[in-house]
């Protein structure tokens, strides 16, 4: 597992202090993006739920962010993001359908939104790296530093 990935986890399994999906998503990759934990915490947060108000993922927006302050803003790279995902996930970028969809599926709201910040850090990782931003050693040999 990439150390983003492990990052996280970590954060999506904190109950003393909620991590939204968008939090998770810059958290996980503060370092790449020259953010310290609590600047990426204080970022995100208005972004989880749909920027509290069930329009767009979250996690697609945490992603949004960790891209462009990576320095990868060209619209292709971006469009394929977000067309891929709703080809994903039944043509929805919204919290609020992907919530009912899951709901009417049995899944529970956590196991949901745990998924989808997990689907966006590979997502992002995969073109961090495609992107020359992370090298593969950056993403297998780091050590987590997330508590």
């Amino acid at each position: 597992m990439s150390i983003y990935m492990d990052r996280a986890k970590k954060v999506r399994a904190i109950t003393e202090r909620h991590y939204n999906c968008a939090q998770s998503v810059l958290v996980a990759f503060h370092d790449v993006i020259g953010l310290d934990e609590e600047q990426a915490y204080r970022l995100g947060s208005h972004f989880g739920a749909g920027m509290k108000m069930g329009a767009t993922c979250g996690a697609i927006t945490g992603a949004m962010m960790v891209l462009g302050l990576a320095g990868i803003d060209d619209a292709d790279t971006l469009h394929s993001v977000l067309r891929s995902f709703r080809e994903r996930h039944g043509g929805m970028l919204d919290c609020r359908d992907l919530l009912a969809t899951s709901a009417k599926a049995g899944v529970p709201r956590k196991t949901h939104c745990d998924g989808l910040v997990f689907e966006m850090v590979d997502v992002t990782e995969k073109l961090l790296r495609e992107k020359g931003v992370l090298s593969a050693v950056d993403s297998e040999n780091e050590k987590p530093d997330m508590q």
